[in-house]
Parts: C-alpha cells; sequence; structure tokens
C-alpha cells in the first residue's frame, strides 16, 4: 500500500511549531515532530486529497461550510472507522491531555490502516 500523509490545520496559521507539550506526547512514542510547522488547509490541499480526516465534528463541519462539494471526502477519523465520538483536540491542554489524544489516535490509525488494505 502506498500512501502520503499530509497534516493541515482546520484553524492553523502558517508556520507555527507543534506545542511542547505535543512533542513530549509523540516523542514518548517514538515519534519526533519537532521540526513540524502548522499549516492552514486549503482549497488546493482539500481538490488535490483523495481522503480529508479531521479529529472532531467541529472541524468535518468548518471544512464542510466552507466547501461543501467535497462532503464525498470528509470525515472525522473515528467517523470513518465506524467509531460515533470525537478526538478530544488538545490544543491548550496538559501534556497529559496530549498523551490520551495521541493514544485514541494511534488506536484509530491502527485500525484505519487495517481498513485501507481490505479496500
Amino acid at each position: 500500500m502506498n500512501l502520503e500523509v499530509s497534516s493541515a490545520g482546520v484553524f492553523a496559521p502558517f508556520g507555527m511549531a507543534a506545542s511542547e507539550n505535543a512533542i513530549l506526547a509523540l516523542s514518548e512514542m517514538g515519534i519526533d515532530i519537532s521540526s513540524h510547522l502548522s499549516r492552514p488547509l486549503t482549497k488546493d490541499l482539500i481538490e488535490n486529497s483523495d481522503l480529508i480526516l479531521t479529529m472532531t465534528k467541529g472541524h468535518k463541519d468548518a471544512i464542510l461550510s466552507k466547501y461543501p462539494q467535497f462532503s464525498d471526502k470528509v470525515f472525522t477519523l473515528m467517523e470513518y472507522i465506524g467509531e460515533d465520538l470525537d478526538i478530544e483536540d488538545p490544543f491548550g491542554g496538559d501534556l497529559d491531555v496530549y498523551r490520551a489524544s495521541a493514544n485514541q489516535i494511534k488506536q484509530a490509525i491502527e485500525i484505519l490502516l487495517k481498513k485501507l488494505k481490505e479496500s
């Protein structure tokens, strides 16, 4: 399976570094995001993507309110794997909040990868 994954934020400005708690939580999982810089989600990014996965229904709704024509490829991550809940956005939270979100995302991605391999 050949995948290209990228990140963009619904409300993110361009060029912000990841928060210290995000860096710490992911480093505990062996993932280095210390050089990650944010970028806003654009129409061009959406057009050139096969699938857009968001953390929350609010993020999904924000995208679709601006770009309703892409409703066939915008889902929450949890919705896409068959769950009816959001991943808590840890922005501004303490390290434990970031750890919880990271673990929830990791588990969801494991299910997502199985689903994508099957399709």
